[in-house]
């Protein structure tokens, strides 16, 4: 990887927004004209992109696909590495992933990489304008807009956002019997509610939940001890921390946390722009 110049923002939502959506972001990254490549890491987020600028993954068949603007990134099992040369700018919106689905009026789906068409296409050629005119306060703004409209067009099932309320504030630590008293709801209709509007089962985004938590720490504080974060976060032990921290990252928490202080050391690094604070 060379080193490249970046910036990333994010901005809170307004409040008719604040059930389906964490925030909106920008990211703008200049890599130079030989391709780069960046890697994603999974967390507890689905994440609608609008880009400008070269953006490409590896399709099915192996060779390098230019994605479409925009584009879904669903719930992530593992690492997804894109590819970019020049500059490349970002307007996302990182949307809970019990919502995200019936915000668009999509059928749900675990893919990684969605391609999908919906009126909100329609941004990209004026959002496209104000990024070439450095207006990102008013890109944001027009596709804050955007999705208040939509919003405002749907129903968001009263149980699913009481349930993903009680996962947020335990960041994916307690059991699903006790998500389901928190929604009012029976384990067996809050899976099914919540496996129709994600893809995912409770315990599926309590677990990316659980291990975004996990790889925040280690970023921000490479030395944190794993196993006091295993207690913190309701793994059973160090064991199954680490375990489930490789089936997400691809890596150790060791080798993870020697990433984060060689990217502390450089101007920049491929995963700061998309870690999740």
């Amino acid at each position: 990887m060379l080193p490249f110049e970046m910036l990333h923002r994010e901005f809170d939502p307004p409040e008719e927004l604040q059930d389906t959506i964490k925030c909106f972001w920008y990211n703008r990254r200049e890599v130079g004209e030989l391709q780069s490549d960046f890697e994603v890491i999974p967390d507890g987020y689905a994440e609608i992109i609008f880009y400008f600028g070269s953006l490409s993954s590896i399709s099915p068949n192996g060779d390098l696909q230019p994605l479409p603007s925009p584009f879904m990134m669903g719930l992530l099992n593992q690492p997804v590495v894109f590819y970019t040369e020049k500059r490349l700018e970002i307007i996302a919106v990182r949307c809970f992933p019990w919502t995200v689905f019936d915000l668009l009026g999509l059928p749900s789906g675990k893919d990684s990489v969605h391609i999908f068409e919906h009126p909100i296409a329609k941004l990209q050629s004026p959002l496209s304008k104000l990024i070439e005119a450095g207006k990102i306060e008013e890109a944001v703004a027009l596709v804050k807009q955007c999705f208040l409209d939509t919003r405002s067009r749907i129903a968001i099932d009263s149980m699913l956002f009481k349930a993903g309320v009680a996962m947020r504030k335990t960041n994916g630590t307690i059991p699903v019997s006790q998500v389901a008293a928190a929604a009012h709801a029976t384990v067996r209709t809050l899976e099914r509610k919540f496996k129709q509007s994600s893809g995912y089962t409770v315990k599926d985004v309590s677990g990316l939940m659980r291990f975004e938590q996990v790889r925040n720490k280690l970023w921000h504080s490479p030395d944190s001890n794993l196993a006091g974060l295993a207690l913190e976060l309701g793994y059973t032990d160090q064991a199954h921390l680490s375990r489930e921290f490789k089936r997400y990252s691809g890596a150790t928490p060791a080798a993870f946390a020697r990433k984060a202080k060689k990217g502390k050391q450089a101007v920049t690094s491929d995963f700061v722009a998309f870690i999740q604070a």
